[in-house]
């Protein structure tokens, strides 16, 4: 299987947000949960879960919102 950014999908409390996407990003994200199970869309991790695990992984990895946090700017 490819080795993607994404692999620990783990599940918490959620917390409910509304978006809307557009419809592209929508199929793409529906294609990267089935990649992530290994291209079968049985057992494939929901669009929801990909998006906050994406979201969760890109704040992780950024490097000034981390030195931002260091410095005391978040909280």
């Amino acid at each position: 299987m490819t080795r993607l950014k994404l692999s620990d999908l783990a599940s918490e409390k959620p917390v409910r947000v509304t978006i809307e996407i557009p419809a592209q990003l929508h199929r793409e994200l529906g294609e990267y949960a089935r990649a992530v199970n290994g291209g079968n869309p049985e057992g494939a991790p929901t669009i929801e879960l990909v998006m906050t695990a994406m979201l969760g992984r890109f704040i992780a990895t950024d490097r000034e919102y981390a030195r931002y946090r260091r410095s005391g700017g978040a909280g």
